[in-house]
């Protein structure tokens, strides 16, 4: 191209195009190269000044669809994260079963007492020594991120629990932590008081190389709102009588009967499901 094409990103800020954005985005896919190259051109000639990353998002999704639905399902993992709502307990248990894959025991939605009064924490993760209490921060929308309030105010939640796990017995050697997971972004001052006080921060693409979405590529433990062979409905249905991962619906295939879904889409979701999480 030219000359660069301004675009909008959802925070509403103007960037010039960048085209190995596009690209990188699509290698998460793990569609072919040919295909990528092939989408990437496609994109490229329908590009206009001031068009949003969204409408770019839209429209590379439509040809993967189109190509290749398990690679479609990858690409949309970001927003498969933001329709894991409304009420956010999914994105809680889906957190809870990265962890528990992590080799963590995990509690859901755990009242505990702490120092001075009860708090309800997300997630409570142990392992050997380690000790966590979890806080997930679920956005349904893309544009929202965590600013530096909710670590502050989690911290200050997780400093009173952890009084009292420390004069629990058997605690005075374990390493007790507060964390934030966030199917969004945190802010620059978000991650650096968190780093300050040596709390745990995860989100969409923090740590670097280690973050939700990558974590997520490398368990399989893919939400079943990714899956393209669902309607929106049939994963509400789902996600309320509990299930959250394409590996549940694998394990469970019947739920999709007793939730309405046609028997003949059956073959196709359990197919899409299973490639998904690396099943074979």
């Amino acid at each position: 191209m030219k000359h660069p094409i301004n675009i909008v990103k959802y925070s509403g800020d103007v960037v010039a195009f960048d085209v190995d954005k596009l690209i990188n985005s699509l290698r998460r896919s793990q569609a072919s190269e040919e295909l990528i190259q092939q989408i990437v051109g496609q994109v490229e000639d329908q590009l206009y000044e001031g068009i949003t990353t969204k409408k770019i998002y839209q429209m590379a999704f439509k040809m993967l669809k189109g190509k290749s639905r398990v690679s479609a399902s990858k690409y949309k993992l970001k927003k498969a994260l933001m329709e894991l709502g409304p009420s956010g307990f999914p994105f809680e248990k889906l957190v809870g079963k990265l962890l528990a894959h992590e080799g963590f025991s995990t509690q859901v939605g755990v009242i505990v007492q702490g120092n001075c009064v009860q708090h309800e924490v997300d997630v409570i993760a142990q392992k050997e020594n380690k000790h966590y209490m979890i806080e997930c921060k679920y956005h349904s929308d893309q544009g929202r991120f965590c600013n530096v309030k909710i670590p502050l105010y989690i911290h200050s939640r997780f400093l009173d629990v952890e009084k009292q796990w420390e004069h629990q017995k058997g605690h005075e050697a374990k390493l007790h932590k507060g964390a934030v997971y966030t199917n969004t972004r945190f802010t620059t001052d978000a991650i650096q008081y968190g780093k300050c006080v040596g709390m745990l921060l995860s989100s969409w693409d923090y740590p670097r190389g280690n973050g939700l979405k990558d974590r997520i590529d490398k368990s399989g433990l893919h939400p079943l709102t990714a899956l393209t062979t669902l309607t929106k409905a049939e994963k509400t249905k789902l996600l309320d009588e509990g299930i959250v991962l394409c590996k549940e619906l694998h394990e469970t295939p019947k739920i999709l009967e007793q939730v309405g879904v046609p028997k003949s889409r059956h073959k196709k979701v359990l197919e899409d499901s299973r490639e998904l999480c690396g099943i074979h």
